[in-house]
């Protein structure tokens, strides 16, 4: 059967990402969300919000927050690839997103991502900002270098 993007609600990419991601939680809000179904059901959902970071923040920037699949192959590749596109054509001049350590980055790279530069592992999320520490979950994926990934226009 033949994959196709979807569009899909953010509550429904938020159940699929609860259900299945690996190692993190849905994200709390987003710009959009997109799914990929395979004529049967959903097997994978992308959602794409303002970056974490405020200095990447400047109006013209996206971040991938999530991408999550059931293991189909090339999900991950087409749900980016999708993303960057959408992104693109509502204005946005860069895509930003991250990988851990040890994942390959070959769906980024078959997207059109490029690899911009390792960042070393922090205690917690909660490390980088003093005044979203409270609103932060201390126990959050700290301990992991990450890679940053870009598209820029």
């Amino acid at each position: 059967m033949s994959l196709r993007i979807v569009p899909v609600t953010f509550r429904r990419a938020c159940a699929f990402v609860d259900e299945r991601h690996r190692h993190h939680k849905k994200p709390i809000g987003c710009k959009f969300q997109i799914g990929l179904e395979n004529g049967v059901g959903l097997v994978g959902v992308a959602i794409v919000g303002r970056p974490i970071s405020r200095v990447f923040d400047d109006g013209f920037c996206a971040e991938i927050t999530r991408t999550c699949t059931d293991g189909t192959f090339n999900a991950n590749s087409m749900l980016y690839g999708a993303c960057r596109r959408a992104a693109q054509a509502m204005g946005y001049t860069r895509v930003i997103t991250y990988n851990e350590d040890g994942e390959s980055g070959a769906s980024l790279k078959a997207a059109g991502f490029w690899k911009v530069k390792d960042l070393k592992a922090r205690k917690n999320w909660a490390e980088s900002s003093v005044k979203c520490r409270a609103k932060r979950n201390p126990n959050g994926r700290g301990g992991v270098i990450r890679g940053l990934w870009e598209w820029k226009a």
